[in-house]
C-alpha cells in the first residue's frame, strides 16, 4: 500500500517546529444552551410523529420496553466509567493517560447531546397521547415517559463522565505522562 506524497508547507521549517507557542486549544465540558437545544428539537420532532402518521393514514409508531432498558444500561455504563475515572483521577495513579481522558471526554459530550436529543423526541411523542382515547395510548405513554427517563438519566452519567475527566492546571494527577 502506498501513500500519496505529502507536501511540505513553504513557511514550515523542515523539522516540524513552527515559530510561536504551541496553539491554545481546549476541549471544554458541554454547556447547558446546546443540551437544551436538542431536547427542544427532538421534543418538536417526536411531537411531529404521530400528526404525521395520522396525515399519511398510518398507524402511530409502537414504543417497546428495549429501547428505554438499552438507554438505562448506556446510562449505568457511563456512570461507572465516571465513577472510574474520577477515582483514577483523584487517587493519582498513573492508569489514565491524556489521550484516555480526551477520548472519555469526547464520548460523554457525544452522549449527552444525543440523549438530549432522544429525551426529547421520546418526551414529544409522549406529550401527543396525554388526553387521546386511543386503544394503545396509554402503553405509549408510559413506555415513551420511561424511554425518556433513561434518555435524561444518560444525559446525567455523561454529563458526570465530562466532570471527571476534569484536571485542574495546578493538579498533579499523571495525566499526559
Amino acid at each position: 500500500m502506498s501513500r500519496d506524497p505529502v507536501e511540505e508547507d513553504p513557511e514550515q521549517p523542515a523539522d516540524g517546529r513552527r515559530d510561536g507557542p504551541p496553539p491554545e486549544g481546549r476541549l471544554r465540558t458541554t454547556r447547558p444552551g446546546p443540551l437544551l437545544g436538542c431536547l427542544l428539537a427532538g421534543l418538536v420532532v417526536g411531537w411531529l410523529v404521530r400528526p404525521v402518521a395520522v396525515a399519511l393514514d398510518t398507524t402511530a409508531p409502537r414504543v417497546t420496553w428495549p429501547p428505554a432498558v438499552a438507554l438505562a444500561l448506556a446510562a449505568a455504563i457511563l456512570l461507572a466509567v465516571a465513577v472510574g475515572t474520577r477515582r483514577t483521577v483523584l487517587q493519582r495513579r498513573p492508569g489514565l493517560r491524556a489521550h484516555q481522558a480526551v477520548n472519555r471526554l469526547v464520548l460523554a459530550k457525544a452522549c449527552a447531546i444525543s440523549g438530549a436529543l432522544v429525551a426529547g423526541g421520546y418526551l414529544g411523542y409522549a406529550l401527543t397521547w396525554v388526553g387521546i382515547a386511543a386503544e394503545l395510548s396509554g402503553e405509549r405513554t408510559v413506555r415513551s415517559l420511561a424511554a425518556a427517563a433513561a434518555a435524561l438519566a444518560t444525559v446525567g452519567g455523561a454529563l458526570l463522565l465530562e466532570r471527571a475527566c476534569r484536571v485542574t492546571d495546578d493538579d498533579e494527577t499523571g495525566l499526559g505522562r
